[in-house]
């Protein structure tokens, strides 16, 4: 995880980063653009979720990988933890995606390709912990959890950047529409999304360190019981 990150002024700094990114991202002023208009705001949200989501997804395979490599427990603990974390980042940008759907497309889900290839790759990270919980060897269990989550990565990658690009898709940056970056975003826009981004990731990280020392603590304790 890096040195630097074991001290506590990036706590600060992540603090500081979502402070703005919220008070920014609600009250600067932003482009007006047809049919976007106010919800263009949604971009400081929804989008860096399924940054942080994929950041802390990769975390979670890598860590998959090198328990596979190692069988060290610790590594799992990393892995499973970084994956709950990037599931609760995967449900709060399908809720928020939902929320600019409705006042753009008219309704919070169209079976846009894009939304269910999002619910897909969920549902396959979620059936990664029905499967951990369903077996009761430890060891057993950290590995065939482990393979299923390098496959469920490899899987999320196609469902969210390459098939909803060959459908027919209302999402922006899917079947011929541009992304938002060819919307000439303004430099308020783009100072806030940027600093949403690292904001957002950083939170994603804390949630998920604080979660793993617990998974650890509470491993010491069993074993020395």
């Amino acid at each position: 995880m890096g040195y630097l990150l074991k001290t506590n002024w990036w706590k600060w700094l992540c603090m500081a980063l979502l402070t703005y990114t919220i008070i920014g991202g609600l009250l600067l002023p932003v482009p007006k653009l047809p049919i976007l208009n106010e919800t263009i705001r949604v971009l400081h949200f929804h989008v860096p979720m399924w940054f942080g989501m994929i950041l802390v997804f990769t975390g979670s395979v890598i860590y998959a990988i090198k328990y596979l490599k190692t069988n060290n427990s610790k590594f799992d603990i990393y892995s499973s933890q970084l994956a709950n974390m990037g599931i609760a980042f995967g449900v709060l940008g399908i809720v928020t995606g939902m929320v600019w759907a409705k006042y753009t497309w008219g309704e919070p889900w169209s079976n846009d390709p894009k939304q269910n290839a999002s619910a897909v790759s969920l549902l396959i990270y979620l059936a990664y912990f029905v499967l951990r919980n369903s077996i009761k060897d430890e060891e057993q269990r950290n590995r065939i959890s482990g393979v299923y989550n390098i496959f469920a990565y490899f899987l999320m990658i196609p469902l969210l950047f390459i098939l909803p690009r060959m459908a027919d898709s209302l999402h922006p940056g899917n079947g011929g529409n541009p992304g938002f970056n060819a919307y000439d975003l303004d430099s308020n826009l783009r100072k806030v999304f940027y600093t949403a981004v690292l904001g957002w990731s950083l939170l994603g990280y804390w949630i998920a360190s604080i979660n793993i020392r617990l998974s650890l603590t509470h491993q010491k304790l069993e074993n020395a019981s």
